[in-house]
């Protein structure tokens, strides 16, 4: 039977071990070294929010690319190459760093890749399309190796009971950081466009702060934040083999696997919804700039609202009863965005995506990291990001199909893409929480 029929069953093995746990924490953890941790996602939101979602984009397509008729075509496939390239690399990452307890190391090279790439688009003008695309595939390539990382320390963090907790303390700092990193770079273009200055000139400088914020922020990281994972005998598995074994062994961790899956479909429709809402508002909705920014501010302040409550909550409810929660939360999200005619509907449906997203984001972090294997951290959040980076592919290029074959109806783009919150909820209620950790605890 599914967890999320069995209201009576906590996130944690027995009653005996939640007793046991005093406080979210592991022993040896301080409280200054979970919210270094945490520190990382306030660092790297930064990132997403400015060259992804907000300004960047934009100013490819009109400026760099020169309001080309492929220019939107050119950043969505540089985009599916990083996140093919992730897709590829990162359940070897994370068994390479599991066998040699280096995701720390590891951190510290796909950080800097994205620090450099983030400070490469400061470099690409008008015309410059070729070195555009090549630091949007490094960075983001960079961005999401490293979010794989530091997600595979959060089982070393917290007690198995408390991992929604600890979560969504991350995910929390991460939509605060995110805003901090948009607000500046919004901050400095409103000055440069008073003292007469183009996007040529400020968004440049924006991609400059950007970098830096990422840089400084994610050094409380590196500094206080431990390896506690041992190197493992160098001569037993290879990186490839490793992966292997674990897709082999699937059957062992059927309900992991499972979830694995229900990830790719409702994640798909997440990351749709993260990257054509700004379009969406202003093509079916009518909504100017000023409204769309006003809109990326809401959903990531209630994103981080949702993601800290959430946690807490997540934990006493348990983890796939929380995320079907969530999903059914996206489905009346994308029923109100769909259906509305006046802006009033789709204010209300943009706070519920903000607090969708933030608490599915935390949760599903935290559901991996009860069913993965104790000395395969790494390895099971590589294969998370692999999931995740698999539907940031799938979303966006149905939305966009859907939109091409139809002759521009969002409407309809949006009522297709809400189906795979659907498919996601009927693969979660075969996910057994407590069956995929006594699978982990023998694995």
């Amino acid at each position: 039977m599914s967890d999320l029929h069995r209201p009576d069953i906590p996130p944690s093995s027995t009653a005996t071990q939640q007793a046991a746990s005093t406080g979210p924490l592991k022993p040896g953890v301080r409280k200054r070294e979970a919210w270094a941790w945490a520190m990382y996602d306030f660092a790297n939101s930064g990132y997403t929010t400015v060259v992804i979602t907000a300004v960047f984009n934009a100013y490819f397509v009109s400026v760099v690319a020169g309001g080309a008729p492929w220019a939107t075509l050119a950043w969505t496939a540089a985009l599916s190459l990083s996140y093919a390239l992730i897709l590829l690399s990162a359940p070897l990452l994370g068994a390479w760093a599991d066998t040699h307890a280096a995701k720390k190391r590891l951190l510290a090279w796909t950080t800097l890749g994205c620090v450099l790439g983030t400070v490469g688009l400061a470099l690409a003008g008008p015309g410059a399309v070729a070195l555009a695309l090549a630091f949007v595939v490094l960075s983001n390539f960079c961005f999401g190796s490293g979010e794989n990382l530091i997600a595979a320390f959060l089982p070393e963090l917290a007690e198995p009971d408390r991992l929604g907790q600890v979560s969504g303390w991350g995910w929390g700092l991460g939509y605060v950081g995110g805003l901090l990193s948009l607000g500046a770079c919004l901050g400095y273009i409103t000055w440069a466009q008073a003292n007469g200055q183009g996007a040529a000139h400020f968004v440049p400088v924006s991609m400059l702060i950007t970098a830096a914020l990422f840089a400084l922020a994610s050094l409380p990281t590196f500094l206080l934040l431990r390896e506690r994972a041992t190197p493992q005998p160098r001569n037993t598995e290879s990186a490839w083999s490793r992966v292997l074994a674990t897709l082999r062994q699937a059957g062992r961790y059927r309900d992991m696997r499972r979830f694995m899956l229900c990830i790719v479909f409702y994640q798909a429709g997440i990351q749709a919804v993260i990257a054509l809402a700004a379009i969406y508002a202003e093509q079916a909705m009518g909504f100017s700039t000023a409204d769309t920014i006003q809109l990326i501010f809401l959903v990531n302040i209630t994103a981080a609202l949702g993601a800290l409550a959430f946690g807490r909550w997540q934990d006493r409810i348990g983890h796939v009863r929380a995320i079907a929660l969530t999903l059914l939360g996206w489905i009346v999200m994308v029923l109100l965005a769909w259906s509305a005619q006046g802006p009033t509907p789709f204010w209300i449906a943009a706070n519920i995506a903000g607090l969708c997203l933030g608490a599915s984001q935390s949760a599903a972090r935290a559901l991996v990291g009860y069913l993965a294997p104790e000395s395969r951290h790494g390895e099971f959040f590589g294969l998370w990001g692999l999931a995740v980076k698999l539907s940031s592919i799938l979303g966006p290029l149905t939305y966009g199909a859907v939109t091409w074959l139809s002759g521009g109806d969002h409407r309809l783009a949006i009522l297709a893409t809400g189906s795979y919150f659907l498919i996601g909820l009927a693969l979660l209620a075969g996910v057994n929480a407590e069956r995929g950790r006594r699978a982990a605890l023998g694995g």
